[in-house]
């Protein structure tokens, strides 16, 4: 068993595990450690990874890249068609109002989701993971955007359910940057906090999470983010820049041809990158659009006033952070800058200006997110043994809860788990109904959240339930914000009510196992009259009126959490022998609004299965064609150099009659064939090459079975003369038969060309040894005769015995 930390980037990903007590990053196929985030579906199979890359030229309306901006997005939502725009894919509109990629592949057009194309990314990397394991992966810990909704996060399940994949926790960004951070500190005091601002500024995004560290935990007082605002948008501004420039320079329309905007806007990400350490960089590009090739240059001041507008959008996030958190500038110890769009001089300054202090670099920025993820798993797993570090985190939205429409809690706003709220968080609610209870999770605040989303979350449907002679059930619903970030309904019970008021009990509750803190709360459930109906309610449910009644909040162990728990239960279950015979478990059915349903991911994995089988049999083909290319020209420079004295004239002229007609062949009607064909090929060569080829090993292994039946005859002889004059005889006997044997069998031998099949086996000969061995053998250990040794063995003995 292996866990694994995956980074899944806009533009690259990275996979790190725990291996030999450190966290390391696992090298792909091309030794690097970053693996480019591409999708390139060839005529006949996909190239994913560095292979979509290099592919991505070739079939550049048949890759995707760029898919976490999609992933839980609706096609109709504006920043996601700004995004669409820079992708050379065909994209519609899904049934249920997200995206779908239309690709050509297999010369049909197939339609995937950006759910299948992440999928397909994670089973890239889990390939890598397992190659450097060299068994199967299957828990890992998955980073994503603090900005990520319930439905983005359950589309990263749902990705990696696809593949096998089974992910312990999915954790913010900043969240894994700050563990990385925290875990190897050692100066962080036992008592006062140090605050650290994590800004990171990844391809497409920027976030920002304010963390309280002491000795052995990690606290994240407030995330916040930019989901539109990274390195990308530093390209395009070059982009722009150089378009308009070429259009008046060599009149050239860069934006009519796809093949140079992409060429384009690689050499302006380039140029941004010169640009990070040099005052002055140029660009130039050979044939560019209409057999054209253009130069132009950028001084970094130049570039910094075109992208002024850009730096001051950095100050948002930042500024929002440090207001959630309740904290200054001045309060901050630290200010760790990681992602890969941080290298720019002009965010350094401006974030240095708005710090107050010099940015820290001491993580790595491009792997700081994977490297946490790997710790994390590495904690959550059982099979490893790590240093106890607490981490709180908590969710960036205001998450609500309505019966039939109305909010179960006090406010207009409906709020259950409230911005802040630590993950995980339980609650647990009690209602009183007598048929089918409707819960709707939505955003409350749709202003916390980015630009577009859907404040809808998921509907949950708890039915069937009947109070006994016309009396209301009491349903507990038990609602959960668990390690993923994702709102749930662990489960809901039910048992007849007899009595007027009871109470609504709602707990934070987190892992005991890292020792977090816990919050608990006592509400009071005023009874509605059993006559009171509401005209809106689609059932018999009735609504609740809770109000907070203490609160209390303290560092706890295990055993303090179990007394805390105890009185509120009795209070809500009343005699719990009494009772607990009434509790039954009622059904619970969820839909996530734009979510897959169950039928939708065994499809994906069916289709996922069928891919992976495409592909590997395509590079099966590929090895099989290779390796008869390669045997042809391996065959033809020996038939004339190494396996000329053990063949005959007629049969080079064979062999190279079938070599030349089966490379015709490979070049013509057999550039495009199955596995079979070039097997069936390859075979038919062999059967003319082998004799030739048996006849050379042959020759060249028969002097060294020779010697080694000579020289074990020698050695009995010499042992037989310690022995008594009987079994003396007998190894004497044996020893001049297999002499004797060899003699005869070389002088025939002899007598045959090398291009003839030999009639002395170098396997014969060692045959023959094997046979004296046995024989000599049985008489010496009869006679408690030592076995005769080579010297190495003796030299062996003699070490051990010393």
């Amino acid at each position: 068993m292996s866990g694994v930390g995956i980074d899944i980037g806009n533009e690259n990903c990275v996979i790190a595990a725990v291996k030999q007590r450190v966290i390391d990053v696992l090298l792909n196929d091309e030794s690097k450690r970053e693996t480019p985030g591409v999708v390139c579906f060839g005529e006949k199979q996909r190239f994913i990874g560095s292979a979509g890359a290099v592919s991505a030229m070739m079939h550049p309306k048949s890759t995707i890249s760029q898919v976490k901006r999609l992933i839980g997005r609706r096609f109709t939502d504006p920043d996601v068609q700004n995004d669409l725009k820079l992708l050379p894919v065909e994209t519609s509109e899904g049934p249920d109002g997200g995206i779908l990629i239309r690709l050509k592949y297999l010369k049909e057009i197939h339609a995937f989701t950006p759910v299948q194309i992440v999928a397909m990314l994670f089973a890239h990397l889990k390939t890598i993971a397992e190659k450097d394991f060299g068994t199967a992966v299957s828990d890992c810990v998955i980073g994503v955007p603090s900005y990520f909704t319930n439905l983005q996060r359950q589309a990263y399940l749902d990705a990696a359910a696809i593949v096998g994949l089974k992910p312990l926790r999915l954790i913010h960004d900043c969240t894994a940057t700050g563990l990385s951070y925290g875990v190897y500190k050692t100066d962080i005091p036992n008592a006062a906090h140090i605050y650290v601002a994590f800004v990171d500024i990844g391809h497409c995004d920027t976030q920002v999470s304010i963390a309280a560290f002491q000795a052995g935990q990690m606290k994240i007082l407030s995330h916040a983010f930019d989901s539109s605002l990274g390195g990308r948008d530093f390209d395009e501004v070059l982009f722009s820049h150089f378009a308009a420039r070429f259009k008046e320079q060599y009149s050239i329309d860069v934006y009519s041809n796809g093949r140079a905007c992409r060429r384009l806007r690689v050499a302006c990400e380039k140029l941004k990158k010169v640009l990070s350490a040099n005052a002055v960089a140029d660009l130039s590009i050979e044939c560019l659009m209409d057999e054209k090739d253009v130069k132009g240059f950028i001084k970094r001041e130049e570039f910094e006033n075109l992208a002024s507008g850009l730096l001051e959008k950095f100050n948002i996030p930042c500024n929002k952070a440090l207001a959630d958190a309740g904290m200054t500038v001045e309060k901050i110890n630290s200010v760790e800058l990681v992602g890969s769009g941080s290298r720019i001089p002009a965010i350094t300054n401006l974030l240095t200006s708005l710090f107050k202090r010099e940015l820290s670099r001491t993580l790595n920025a491009s792997e700081c997110v994977a490297r946490g993820c790997a710790l994390q798993c590495a904690m959550l797993s059982p099979i490893f043994r790590v240093k106890e570090y607490e981490v709180q985190d908590s969710i960036p939205f205001s998450i609500g809860l309505s019966c039939d429409g109305s909010p179960i809690c006090e406010g207009s706003d409906g709020v259950l788990f409230p911005k802040g709220q630590p993950i995980p968080s339980v609650k647990i609610l009690t209602f009183q109904c007598s048929n089918l209870l409707h819960l709707e999770a939505f955003y409350a605040n749709p202003d916390e959240l980015p630009p577009g989303t859907s404040p809808k979350i998921s509907c949950f449907t708890i039915d069937p339930f009947h109070g006994s002679h016309g009396s209301k059930a009491r349903i507990k619903v038990r609602v959960q914000l668990n390690l993923h970030g994702i709102i749930s309904i662990e489960s809901a019970t039910v048992r007849n009510l007899n009595f007027i008021s009871s109470y609504c009990i709602i707990s934070f509750l987190r892992d005991l196992s890292m020792h977090m803190v816990i919050f608990v709360f006592q509400l009071m459930e005023d009874h509605v009259d059993d006559s009171v109906t509401t005209g809106d309610y689609h059932s018999n449910s009735e609504a609740m009126n809770v109000e907070p009644v203490s609160e209390t909040v303290e560092n706890v162990t295990e055993d303090s959490i179990n007394k805390k728990c105890e009185a509120p239960r009795h209070l809500a279950d009343g005699t719990k022998k009494d009772k607990a015979n009434r509790r039954l478990h009622v059904p619970v059915s969820e839909n996530i609004y734009g979510g897959m349903t169950k039928a939708e991911i065994l499809e994906a994995q069916e289709k996922e299965l069928q891919l992976a089988d495409q592909d590997r049999t395509i590079e099966l083909t590929k090895d099989r064609k290779n390796s008869l290319e390669s045997y042809i020209y391996e065959t033809r420079s020996k038939l004339f150099s190494t396996y000329l004295s053990f063949s005959s004239e007629h049969e080079r002229k064979d062999i190279s009659r079938s070599l030349k007609a089966t490379e015709d062949w490979l070049y013509d009607d057999g550039d495009d064939e199955t596995v079979d064909a070039y097997s069936a090929k390859l075979e038919d060569l062999k059967q003319l090459v082998d004799p030739i080829e048996f006849r050379y090993k042959d020759t060249e292994a028969r002097p060294q079975a020779t010697r080694d039946l000579l020289s074990c005859i020698v050695e009995y002889r010499m042992s037989a003369d310690s022995l008594p004059p009987q079994d003396k005889e007998q190894i004497i006997n044996e020893c001049n038969k297999a002499e004797q044997w060899l003699r005869e069998m070389r002088q025939q031998q002899d007598l045959y060309p090398k291009n003839f099949d030999p009639v002395l086996l170098s396997s014969d000969i060692k045959s023959k040894t094997e046979d004296l061995n046995s024989v000599c053998q049985q008489i010496l250990k009869s006679k408690g005769s030592p076995f005769p040794k080579d010297k190495g063995e003796d030299k062996q003995n003699t070490s051990n015995h010393q």
